[in-house]
C-alpha cells in the first residue's frame, strides 16, 4: 500500500489512502538507519509477502471474486504467523488491495466483483511479521492472456520497477531511482502517476524516505546501507492524471486507461541492493506457470 506525495496528501480530504497529516509527517521524519539484525526481521517479513502473493497465484482466474481471493490471502497469512497490514489500517476494510484495469491502486475486494478474462489486476499485500512490514504486489493477466496494450503496459512496468530497483547503492539518490523508472516508462511512451509514491518501512507501515518514481539524476536523499524503502511505480497507458473515487480509497486513471503496478520492499546495502520480497516460487512476473 502507497503514500501519497505530501503535495497531494494536501489536497486531498480524509479518508483518503494515506491520510494528509500522516503523508506529510513521513515525507519529513529523519530517515531511519537500520541494523544487520533489523534486516533478518525484514528478509522473514518479506518472504512471508512474496509466499502469499505465490499462494494465491493459482486462484486467479476468470470468475473468482476478489473478495474470495482476499479471504485466502488473510488465511494464508495468518496461518504462517503474521497479520495483514491493511487491515483496519486508517478504516481500510480488506486484507490486500485488488487493482484491476484502469483501477491505479486500492481497489477494495468485493464479493460482486468477479475477475474476467483479459483483465489485468494487481494483488498488493503487507504481512506483519513479529512486527516488520513485508509490502509486495505482482500484475496478473486473467486467463493468461490480455490486449497487446495491456500486455506491453505489464511488461514495461515490471522493467521499470527494475531499473528503478538496479539505480540503487550507497551514494545514489532518489532521483536518481526515480528518473530510472521515468526513462523506462516514458521511453515507451507510457506515464508515471505522480500523485502516490513509495515509502519507507520497516516496524512502521508507512515512515520516511518518501520514494517518487520519476526524478532527475542527482536530487533527493542521498542512500546509505540500512535504509529501508518500497519501489512500487504506478505506470499508466494514458495520462498519469488520477482521481480518488468516492469511497475514499479506490483511485482509477482520470482518462480510464489501463494501470499496472509491480512492488517491492528494498534495503540499501553496503554495495548495492537487497531486494525482501522476491518470489521462492519465481512468480516474478507473469504469465505464471500453472
Amino acid at each position: 500500500m502507497k503514500g501519497l506525495t505530501a503535495r497531494r496528501a494536501a489536497a486531498v480530504p480524509r479518508p483518503a489512502p494515506a491520510a494528509a497529516a500522516a503523508d506529510r509527517d513521513a515525507a519529513n521524519r529523519k530517515v531511519p538507519i537500520h541494523s544487520a539484525d533489523d534486516y533478518a526481521g525484514m528478509r522473514a517479513a518479506g518472504r512471508l509477502a512474496a509466499l502469499t502473493l505465490d499462494h494465491v497465484t493459482p486462484s486467479v482466474r476468470p470468475g473468482v471474486s476478489t473478495a474470495e481471493l482476499d479471504r485466502i490471502i488473510d488465511s494464508f497469512m495468518r496461518r504462517h504467523g503474521g497479520i495483514p497490514a491493511t487491515l483496519g489500517y486508517k478504516g481500510y476494510p480488506k486484507s490486500c488491495c485488488i487493482s484491476i484495469n484502469h483501477v491505479v491502486n486500492h481497489g477494495i475486494p468485493s464479493e460482486d466483483k468477479r475477475l474476467v478474462a483479459g483483465d489485468i489486476a494487481n494483488i498488493d499485500v503487507t504481512v506483519v511479521l513479529d512486527g516488520w512490514h513485508g509490502d509486495t504486489s505482482r500484475m496478473y493477466v486473467v486467463g493468461d492472456r490480455t490486449t497487446v496494450k495491456a500486455q506491453r503496459l505489464v511488461d514495461v512496468t515490471f522493467e521499470a520497477m527494475w531499473a528503478g530497483i538496479r539505480a540503487v547503492r550507497p551514494g545514489a539518490t532518489l532521483g536518481d531511482v526515480g528518473h530510472a523508472i521515468q526513462k523506462v516508462a516514458e521511453g515507451s511512451r507510457f506515464s508515471v502517476v505522480r500523485d502516490f509514491v513509495g515509502h519507507g518501512l520497516g516496524r512502521t507501515f508507512h515512515e520516511a524516505p518518501e520514494v517518487r518514481h520519476f526524478g532527475r539524476p542527482g536530487d533527493g536523499l542521498v542512500l546509505r546501507p540500512g535504509m529501508f524503502f518500497t519501489i512500487e511505480p504506478m505506470i499508466n497507458a494514458g495520462r498519469h492524471e488520477v482521481k480518488i473515487l468516492k469511497d475514499g480509497w479506490t483511485t482509477v486513471t482520470r482518462d480510464r486507461e489501463p494501470s499496472a503496478q509491480f512492488e517491492h520492499s528494498v534495503a540499501v546495502t553496503e554495495d548495492g541492493v537487497e531486494v525482501f520480497t522476491l518470489s521462492p516460487a519465481g512468480l516474478d512476473r507473469p504469465p505464471y506457470a500453472a
